[in-house]
């Protein structure tokens, strides 16, 4: 009999989120099924293979547009060829960071015998020193580890991934009045975007507000382990303050506030956990996650949200590859140091 697995069992047992399954899903990288009489999405053996294999190549830091790429082919050249353009921008990382290796290394030994043990850094204004160090040309990406076991890379993984200055960005969201979409049955944020994006096609808010901006949270009342389905999730989409909107949409009005932003990265949601580590260490910025900045009898008034970015097209074409989604944790600025 056919091994059937629901999204929540192929969650659990292989260690990855349902959020991504079901951005899996858009972007056309697996298919799921319904069973007669059953409630859940599942998932057969082809799928499961198929999953197993994203989650190999992604470990091995292979784009999801290449992942793509690999699928659509079916003779081994063209993948062949795919995971050597990978080959070559990892020997051109790994090339330019060993010659920056090399460079500290020098240095350390010369400002050891140039200093008698009182370091300075005068020595960085030598001449032949900043040429050498202007000359070095560093690739778009990330080093990323040549392949080593399941376990090593998940280590190299998380040690990659960690956000740095030039990750996040300091935004001010501006007070804004919204259309919310509540959902609180399976599925939740699906069904809260769904509504989301009937609203604003029949109301025609296109045309009306055209900078128009959608984001959505997770609203359960107790913590969810990052990446889990949302048992409960609220979509909203700004509006013009005097338009209403229909039931069950509610209107809200969204003060504004700070936020630490941050893109997205391949849909791995482990991004929140990272982008609220680099508020913890930030000296200029405090974490304002609890602080209220809408009112709401259904959900917390104060925490973090997810914005679709392109919000224009992606409400008129919910089936775009190319979403992309914001992190944005509340923060405010520090008071003396505190």
């Amino acid at each position: 009999m056919e091994d059937m697995q629901t999204v929540g069992t192929v969650s659990k047992s292989l260690g990855i989120s349902s959020r991504m399954l079901r951005y899996y899903e858009q972007i056309g990288l697996i298919e799921s099924r319904r069973v007669a009489d059953y409630a859940y999405r599942v998932y057969d053996d082809s799928a499961l293979r198929r999953i197993r294999q994203i989650i190999i190549l992604r470990k091995l830091h292979v784009p999801v547009k290449q992942i793509r790429e690999i699928f659509a082919n079916t003779d081994a050249i063209s993948v062949i060829e795919v995971f050597e353009r990978n080959i070559s921008e990892l020997d051109e990382q790994i090339t330019a960071l060993s010659t920056v290796k090399s460079i500290l290394g020098r240095l350390v030994r010369e400002l050891y015998e140039k200093a008698n043990m009182r370091l300075r850094l005068d020595y960085l204004g030598d001449s032949s020193v900043f040429a050498i160090v202007d000359s070095i040309s560093f690739p778009k990406n990330t080093l990323h580890e040549e392949e080593k076991s399941m376990d090593e890379l998940r280590k190299a993984n998380e040690a990659l991934g960690k956000l740095e200055e030039k990750d996040v960005r300091i935004v001010y969201l501006p007070p804004m009045t919204v259309a919310a979409a509540f959902a609180d049955v399976e599925d939740a944020e699906g069904n809260s975007m769904n509504m989301i994006n009937r609203f604003v096609i029949e109301s025609g808010l296109p045309k009306i507000k055209p900078d128009m901006r959608g984001f959505g949270f997770d609203c359960s009342p107790e913590a969810q382990e990052i990446g889990a389905p949302s048992k409960v999730f609220e979509s909203w989409v700004s509006i013009p303050d005097d338009m209403e909107v229909p039931a069950p949409l509610v209107k809200r009005r969204f003060n504004g506030g700070l936020y630490a932003a941050h893109v997205l990265r391949e849909w791995d949601f482990q991004d929140w956990r990272r982008l609220g580590e680099w508020v913890n260490e930030s000296e200029k910025y405090a974490n304002d996650w609890d602080a209220p900045r809408w009112e709401s009898k259904e959900t917390k008034a104060g925490q973090g949200l997810e914005e679709i970015l392109d919000f224009y097209h992606y409400a008129q074409d919910s089936k775009t590859t190319s979403l992309q989604l914001d992190l944005l944790f509340p923060v405010r600025l520090k008071e003396d140091g505190r």
